[in-house]
């Protein structure tokens, strides 16, 4: 294989990849709205095609409320969606509050198509992850239905449908009951 053969598969390596980016925490919004500026600014949407923050949405149950809050899913990076090449990494780089890419070396490294899929996967997902308050072995409190004050103890959680069983102790002896996790609260 002659140099210039090996050198244009090396560029075609390098086109359209996906590349993790570090950015100051809780400042990736920030960035990449920057970054979307600079792009325009410099004309550079030939070769910077997205830039994504990756989030996903959680359920989260606290003092008996449910609520939808977006979480990062990478907190402190971002993806860039480029072609390598001198000009857009020096847009990327010099975009305030970027820290630098994610490399193996000074060169950045494009992440795997299957690392791509899977947190986009993840980002896409039509039911949102529930954020579980508990773990097993923790003392509860029931504050609603026909156990309310009764303590028990987290025996299994099962986050996909929103419930915990708890062992209770009724007539002198434990017995698991599955109960909501809005009808239980940590001591």
């Amino acid at each position: 294989m002659n140099s210039i053969t090996k050198e244009k598969k090396e560029v075609a390596a390098v086109k359209n990849n996906w590349y993790a980016v570090h950015t100051y925490s809780g400042y990736e919004e920030r960035v990449r709205n920057n970054l979307e500026q600079r792009i325009k600014s410099m004309d550079a949407s030939g070769d910077i095609f997205k830039v994504v923050i990756p989030t996903e949405d959680e359920i989260e149950v606290k003092n008996g409320q449910r609520r939808t809050v977006t979480k990062k899913i990478l907190p402190g990076y971002i993806l860039v969606q480029m072609n390598m090449n001198d000009q857009s990494w020096a847009i990327v780089r010099n975009t305030p509050g970027v820290t630098g890419f994610v490399s193996g070396g000074s060169k950045p490294v494009p992440l795997q198509e299957e690392e791509v899929s899977q947190i986009m996967k993840q980002m896409e997902a039509k039911v949102p992850r529930v954020k579980v308050g508990f773990r097993q072995g923790q003392s509860i409190r029931v504050i609603d239905g026909p156990f309310i004050d009764f303590i028990g103890t987290v025996d299994e959680i099962d986050a996909d449908k929103g419930k915990v069983k708890v062992l209770l102790s009724l007539f002198g002896r434990e017995t698991p009951v599955k109960l909501d996790f809005l009808q239980v609260e940590k001591l």
